[in-house]
C-alpha cells in the first residue's frame, strides 16, 4: 500500500483515526472526506509530512463524494448514525459512494456495515444498513463488506456511556440477557487495512467481526463496574417497562435502540472474521481499563493506592 492513496469517507470519526493510523503505517497516502475536514486535523501527527489529505465531503450530496475519491485507489466508507435520516445516510449515501469509487476507477472498496444488517429487520437501523449494503453491491460488486458488532475504543460512545454510570448507586439495567460481542477498533481497522491490502482474496466478501468475548448486557455492566472499582446496584428493567421507556419524548433510548436490543448482537456461526482476516481479536479486559480509568474514584491516582495497598 505505500504511496496508494485511499479515501476515507468519515475518516475523522471514532473508527476513521484507527484505520488512518493502520494505513499510514504502510507508507498509504490518506485522503480524509467528511463534511467539516478541521475535525480530522489531529490525524496530521500521525502520519508522515505530505501523508494526509483532507477534503470536504458529505455523503447525502454525491457531487462532494464523485470529488473526493477522484484519483483514490481505493474508497473506505466508514460512515454511520443511529436516528436521523438514516435511509439518507445508510442506504443513498452508501450508494453513493460505491458509484463514484467505480466510476474513479478505484481498486478496491471497503464498506463498513454492523452486524444485524438486514433488509427486513424490525428497526430502522437495522434495515437500512441491510439495503445499503445491497446498494453498494448493486454497484461496486467486488466491495469488501465489514460488519462490526459493538466497537470499543477510547473515544468510544457504548462502554464509556455505561462506565459514565457506574457512579450513580442505581444502575438500570434494559435487556439484560441479550448479548454483545465487543470488537476492538484497532482491530477493525487493522480488518479494513488487510482487506486493502489483499483486495483479490477478499473483495466481494462479507466478515462479521466480533471479538474473544460474548457478553450479556447484565455481564458487560458488571464487569464495567469491576474494572472501574465500583460497586452499584444493578436494578433489571422489564422488558414491558423498558419498551414504554423507549416510547416516552426524551428517552434516553430510542424506539428504534430498543428493537435493535431484541436480537443478540453476535457474528454468526460460520461466517469469516478477524480470524479470516489474518487478525487475532483484542479481548475488552487488555484494552478497555486503561481508557476507563478517568471514571475511577481517584482516576489514576485511585489505581496507584490499590496498588501500593496490596
Amino acid at each position: 500500500m505505500t504511496n496508494k492513496l485511499v479515501t476515507l469517507i468519515g475518516g475523522g470519526g471514532f473508527l476513521g483515526r484507527y484505520v488512518a493510523r493502520e494505513l499510514m503505517r504502510d507508507g498509504t497516502r490518506v485522503r480524509v472526506a467528511q463534511r467539516d475536514p478541521r475535525q480530522a486535523y489531529f490525524l496530521r501527527t500521525q502520519g508522515g509530512l505530505g501523508q494526509t489529505q483532507f477534503v470536504a465531503a458529505d455523503i447525502a450530496r454525491p457531487e462532494t463524494v464523485a470529488r473526493a475519491v477522484e484519483g483514490a485507489d481505493a474508497v473506505v466508507n466508514l460512515v454511520g448514525v443511529m436516528g436521523g435520516n438514516m435511509q439518507r445516510i445508510h442506504v443513498d449515501g452508501a450508494r453513493a459512494v460505491a458509484e463514484a469509487a467505480r466510476n474513479a476507477g478505484a481498486g478496491a472498496l471497503v464498506h463498513v456495515s454492523a452486524i444485524g444488517a438486514d433488509t427486513n429487520g424490525a428497526a430502522a437501523y437495522a434495515r437500512s444498513k441491510g439495503q445499503g449494503e445491497e446498494a453498494v453491491r448493486a454497484a461496486f460488486p467486488n466491495a469488501t463488506i465489514l460488519r462490526p458488532s459493538i466497537v470499543f475504543g477510547r473515544e468510544d460512545q457504548f462502554v464509556n456511556r455505561f462506565a459514565g454510570m457506574m457512579g450513580a448507586p442505581i444502575v438500570p439495567v434494559l435487556r439484560s440477557g441479550v448479548k454483545f460481542q465487543p470488537v476492538f477498533a484497532g482491530d477493525v481497522g487493522e480488518a479494513v487495512a488487510n482487506a486493502l491490502r489483499d483486495p483479490e482474496s477478499h473483495g466481494g466478501l462479507t466478515y462479521e467481526l466480533g471479538g474473544p468475548d460474548v457478553l450479556s448486557m447484565g455481564e458487560l455492566l458488571r464487569w464495567i463496574a469491576q474494572a472501574l472499582g465500583r460497586k452499584p446496584n444493578f436494578v433489571e428493567i422489564p422488558d414491558f417497562a423498558g419498551a414504554l421507556l423507549a416510547r416516552l419524548p426524551g428517552s434516553p433510548i430510542s424506539w428504534d435502540q430498543w428493537l435493535m436490543l431484541q436480537q443478540d448482537n453476535v457474528a454468526a456461526a460460520g461466517t469469516p472474521g478477524l480470524a479470516a482476516l489474518g487478525i487475532k481479536a483484542a479481548p475488552l479486559a487488555t484494552v478497555a481499563p486503561e481508557y476507563l480509568i478517568r471514571f475511577r474514584k481517584a482516576g489514576r491516582f485511585g489505581r496507584r493506592a490499590e496498588t501500593l495497598a496490596a
